[in-house]
């Protein structure tokens, strides 16, 4: 019988977790991997031209690395709004000053439901129309605040919260949500704004497309202090070149300031796995709290099996962060009531594959990197993402497979309603010794039967909201 690993005592820097975790922001946002890191790298070359303190430069080192942790959010929002892919929709928004009125018109033409028809499209953009200025804030403001909320949960400081929480704010007074003017904005969000609008024009420009922009928008969107710092690093500075090469974790790492290092420990690597679940099933109001209900399921299932308690602990971190690779599906496909095309499947199937490699990025969660991003493969070998068999999937693998089935079944779909226990029971019985391994699947019925894990409450998308203000009291 293949037994499960035991995870040994770790104690590591909180920046190199969040660095590598940054990764799955990247996803969400649709931008090229690094991005979070890379835009860390600029802002702390500004931060340094500005002369901030110490504290000030900590603070602002974890804002830039986890600013995009409230964007999962408003994703859904995104798709259902313009009828198209939510990650196309926010790597182009994020290249528009969608202060001004014709660029901002061409940028909705440009996303509202292209391929459609004509008349489909009309009404689409007679709908965003509609919603007016308001309907913009409301999108800004679930991801300005959920960002926060997530990030004090992480326990990062609170003026770190509050940048990442003003980080639509526009020195003219003219972003989002609140309409914040000048030195009315914590200057370290002033940085953040700058820092990542930089980095998203010189990735696809180039180094002077993005001195450019900043100098355009110097006095408008951004603090003209924050731009001039920014001069202060030239466009020749070797540091371009080096940002184009590669995106380096180990750079970023070294700016953080000596003397406000945190290592963190078991118990706060099990907050970051939770917050990051929080990330994850937000993506989707059909698939919220999806990863605390497999992660309930599985540990309820390991302890039937007699895991000792740093073994449920580490298959508990597995399963929170088993589907952090949806953060790079579109929520056409997450949250599409009608059967998946396939090339729909196939790019759904991909998200295992975006787990393995983020999580492989943080060397302290590389136990979970295989197991969980392998949740799909089959005893068969009819899984995916890489066709293993029986004797290449771990005992924790299979116990989160079967969880994750129990989960799905459970809980209710934008195309069905969630099934009883005794009909989950019978679809997941029927695969035990084919596709399900027999013993996990005997365990997962004795702790059905037993009550020992509570029926999920589905959330469909017109909750979303009461469904987000009931979690960020949670987080608080």
């Amino acid at each position: 019988m293949l037994i499960p690993v035991t995870p040994r005592p770790v104690h590591v820097a909180q920046s190199e977790v969040l660095a590598g975790l940054s990764y799955a922001l990247d996803l969400t946002e649709g931008q090229r991997p690094g991005h979070s890191v890379r835009t860390c790298l600029i802002g702390m070359r500004i931060a340094e031209a500005f002369g901030l303190s110490s504290s000030d430069r900590s603070a602002l080192f974890y804002a830039l690395l986890m600013k995009d942790l409230g964007c999962s959010s408003n994703a859904a929002r995104f798709a259902a709004l313009f009828g198209h892919h939510d990650h196309a929709i926010k790597a182009d928004i994020k290249h528009i000053d969608w202060t001004r009125a014709i660029e901002s018109f061409r940028f909705v033409v440009r996303n509202v439901a292209p391929g459609e028809f004509f008349f489909r499209r009309t009404w689409r953009l007679l709908a965003l129309m509609a919603r007016g200025p308001e309907g913009s804030r409301e999108v800004v403001r679930t991801r300005c605040e959920r960002g926060a909320d997530i990030a004090r949960m992480l326990g990062l400081a609170e003026p770190t919260v509050q940048a990442i929480r003003a980080l639509d704010e526009h020195w003219d007074g003219q972003g989002q949500p609140y309409a914040r003017k000048g030195h009315d904005i914590p200057l370290l969000a002033r940085v953040l704004n700058l820092a990542q609008t930089v980095e998203v024009f010189f990735s696809s420009h180039g180094v002077d497309h993005a001195y450019d922009m900043a100098a355009a928008r110097r006095g408008t969107w951004f603090d003209p202090a924050t731009v001039d710092a920014l001069y202060a690093i030239k466009r020749h500075d070797p540091f371009w070149h080096r940002l184009s090469q590669h995106n380096d974790i180990d750079a970023a790492m070294r700016l953080e300031p000596g003397d406000q290092i945190v290592t963190v420990d078991e118990d706060r690597l099990d907050l970051f796995a939770a917050a990051f679940a929080r990330v994850i099933d937000a993506k989707s109001p059909w698939t919220f709290q999806h990863s605390n209900g497999v992660a309930d399921t599985a540990v309820a299932i390991a302890r039937h099996l007699g895991y000792a308690p740093r073994e449920v602990r580490s298959l508990r971190r597995s399963a929170l962060l088993h589907d952090l690779g949806k953060l790079g599906v579109s929520n056409l496909i997450l949250d599409k009531p009608e059967k998946l095309t396939d090339d729909e499947y196939r790019a759904m199937q991909r998200h295992t594959g975006h787990t393995a490699a983020i999580l492989a990025r943080v060397p302290c969660f590389a136990a979970q990197s295989m197991e969980a991003a392998a949740h799909h493969e089959k005893l068969d070998g009819r899984g995916y993402h890489l066709g293993l068999t029986a004797g290449q999937i771990s005992l924790n693998t299979r116990i989160l497979a079967v969880a994750d089935i129990c989960d799905a079944l459970r809980a209710s779909r934008p195309y069905r309603e969630g099934l009883p226990v005794e009909r989950v029971l019978g679809i997941i019985g029927r695969e035990a010794g084919v596709s399900l391994d027999p013993l996990v699947v005997d365990a997962l019925r004795a702790v059905l039967l037993d009550a020992a894990v509570r029926d999920p409450v589905p959330v469909p998308a017109a909750r979303l909201d009461r469904a987000l203000e009931e979690d960020y009291k949670q987080a608080a």
